[in-house]
């Protein structure tokens, strides 16, 4: 199934057109709009892709610091990191996005696309770059890149799949992060807005 043909959750539809009454909004402010998409199909591809250069990294890097024999995988473990750190991470996105919002957590949202089999966590309100872009990095930080750290002078092997497997998991959020950096304004204000429904996000200027 194409993402442009996904039938939109109840959810969804609600936040499209709450999109649509807060964008005639803005424009009647003097905004003008624009939308940067990452297709969710893409940005699981390009992480099959990672895969291979980040496990081949991360192994390479592992083992010049520790000895081979200390490896501790136990593969149910993982499987049953994997199914709790889904949640963290979405947990994650939203802890930091409502501390910069209003109503912090009244005014983000969690769900599932079930014909993408991808899980969610949007914020339903305009931020600014630099608390947009803490609240997307936010899990790669917290679950990917610090365990990583951790089990170079640790030694712990399933420490290091874990955390090379959940950067793998935020190849969305920094498809999405590198966007926004790359994405140049010359208006005195910019806000950014998480797409109500797809991968992305919409700018707000003036």
């Amino acid at each position: 199934m194409k993402e442009e043909e996904r039938k939109l959750s109840a959810a969804e539809q609600r936040r499209a057109e709450e999109f649509e009454k807060l964008s005639g909004k803005m424009k009647e402010e003097g905004y003008t709009i624009t939308e940067r998409i990452v297709g969710i199909v893409k940005a699981n591809a390009i992480s099959l892709i990672a895969m291979i250069p980040v496990f081949a990294v991360g192994m390479y890097l592992f083992f010049k610091i520790n000895a081979p024999s200390n490896i501790d995988f136990n593969g149910l473990i993982l499987i049953a990191a994997m199914l709790v750190l889904v949640v963290v991470h979405e947990l994650l996105h939203g802890m930091t996005w409502a501390l910069f919002t209003e109503n912090h957590w009244k005014d983000i949202e969690f769900g599932f696309m079930k014909e993408l089999l991808t899980p969610y966590c949007t914020c339903r309100v305009p931020l600014k770059k630099g608390a947009y872009l803490a609240g997307s990095l936010m899990p790669l930080i917290v679950l990917g890149i610090i365990p990583f750290i951790v089990s170079l002078f640790n030694g712990s092997f399933m420490l290091l799949v874990i955390s090379l497997v959940m950067m793998l998991a935020a190849t969305g959020d920094i498809i999405v992060s590198i966007m926004m950096l790359r994405y140049k304004s010359d208006a005195g204000e910019v806000i950014f807005l998480d797409h109500p429904y797809k991968a992305g996000f919409v700018v707000f200027e003036r």
